[in-house]
């Protein structure tokens, strides 16, 4: 795909407003547990069921591993939620939030004779909000938008600027 991507304004704003809400869930998500002296990960890897269980339940079973999972899980939320807020080194936040939520995915699939203790939504069969999430995160990869609205804009604002008045522009004309 080259030259100027056919956004109208509607569509920009809706590819933002994407990325803004699903910065905020995992920010929140992300802050949720690291203010929260007793939350671990530990029952979620060790009811995994699905590829790679092993390693998820060793994980949970080993306290320094355990630990390490608990500071990447709660920070990376974090960060990658604040990185997709503010625009900010927006393509690298959005890979490694699709990886985050594909072990979440992984580690507890919402597939048919697979019981959690955790409480679930109802029943999904496959398809879960983690997976929704993972899917409208590729969205905003492959839907760039941080140069239109985002700190990338400031950074990297030579090119930038370019990219988002030609966007624009071709907006205003649609």
């Amino acid at each position: 795909m080259t030259g100027s991507p056919g956004y109208t304004k509607f569509q920009l704003a809706s590819l933002v407003a994407l990325r803004m809400l699903i910065g905020w869930h995992l920010f929140y998500e992300g802050l949720a547990k690291l203010t929260n002296p007793y939350w671990t990960s530990a029952d979620y890897l060790a009811e995994s069921k699905w590829w790679f269980s092993g390693l998820f339940v060793s994980l949970a079973s080993s306290p320094t591993a355990l630990g390490v999972v608990d500071f990447l899980n709660e920070w990376g939320l974090l960060l990658i939620g604040l990185a997709l807020l503010l625009g900010c080194l927006t393509r690298v936040a959005t890979i490694a939030g699709v990886v985050l939520l594909a072990l979440y995915y992984i580690a507890a699939p919402p597939f048919v004779g697979y019981t959690y203790s955790m409480p679930a939504e109802g029943s999904y069969l496959v398809v879960n909000k983690v997976l929704i999430e993972l899917v409208a995160l590729l969205v905003v990869f492959a839907f760039p938008t941080e140069r239109i609205l985002g700190l990338d804009r400031l950074v990297f604002w030579k090119r930038g600027a370019e990219e988002s008045e030609q966007t624009l522009a071709f907006a205003e004309d649609v």
